[in-house]
């Protein structure tokens, strides 16, 4: 007897649990009831950043991937970005499968493992906006987070949604965000912005719907500065560590995703 009053009051507090979701989520829309617009807000941040002729940060990554086995996994890394409009651009990424710096001034883009001290070049003339979709578009380099760097965040990120819903309030490294939720045809996508007179994006999280377990990608931001917080950087490539130059094609393993964890590879 014992045993059944004790399950049937857990099963109780889940159901209860459970219709205290059911009610909180069938109640959002896609503005909330005090008037607050998604979409305003998401525009807030876009108009925003694209104002931002400099900006640096200091970032953290988590990255799923799922195994043949269903089995998820949590790959972290950290790495710091610094942009001056339009077109310079120097960011690193330290993981525990690549250490990768990338350095563009407006015409040639560089790439240096750190951990091979290898470094490869191409010539990418124009802005940051033609080097994101030439990273992706010709070099077929995702770049998930990137997004958030472009002039035009907001065209870029509402980009086939469908469907949208303000979370209300969240609290990321301290700063009180506003928490919006998106879901477009592939991914569904959440974004946390800094609420008061800079609006920059604190947390976003992309899930890939379209594959097995749904896995994540999310990218937190801190240390955010902006205008003439940020000291005037170089953005000329430095080989300081007498890296070898070798072609693109052969600077390997530079990605968050190592190639035991990638479709085909041993997992």
């Amino acid at each position: 007897m014992t045993y059944q009053r004790k399950t049937s009051k857990r099963r109780t507090i889940t159901a209860s649990a459970g219709l205290g979701l059911i009610l909180i989520f069938g109640g959002l829309s896609s503005a909330t009831a005090n008037g607050a617009d998604p979409k305003g807000l998401l525009k807030a941040m876009s108009d925003y950043m694209a104002a931002q002729t400099a900006i640096s940060f200091s970032y953290d990554t988590s990255l799923e991937v799922v195994t043949k086995d269903h089995q998820k996994l949590l790959l972290a890394s950290s790495g710091a970005v610094e942009l001056s409009r339009p077109d310079k651009l120097h960011a690193n990424r330290h993981g525990g499968f690549a250490d990768v710096e990338m350095t563009f001034d407006g015409k040639t883009l560089t790439l240096l493992g750190k951990d091979t001290n290898l470094y490869a070049q191409s010539d990418i003339p124009g802005t940051v906006d033609h080097l994101v979709d030439e990273l992706r578009d010709t070099y077929h380099r995702p770049v998930p987070g990137a997004d958030l760097l472009l002039s035009n965040v907001y065209e870029e990120l509402m980009r086939d949604v469908v469907d949208v819903k303000d979370l209300g309030s969240g609290v990321i490294g301290g700063m009180e965000c506003d928490h919006l939720a998106f879901r477009a045809k592939e991914v569904d996508w959440q974004i946390w912005i800094a609420q008061g007179e800079r609006p920059y994006p604190c947390r976003y999280v992309i899930t890939s719907k379209e594959v097995d377990q749904g896995p994540q990608y999310s990218v937190q931001i801190r240390d955010w500065k902006a205008g003439n917080e940020v000291a005037a950087g170089d953005f000329a490539f430095e080989n300081k560590t007498g890296a070898k130059k070798v072609d693109p094609k052969d600077l390997v393993d530079i990605d968050e995703l190592p190639n035991q964890f990638s479709p085909g590879g041993a997992q």
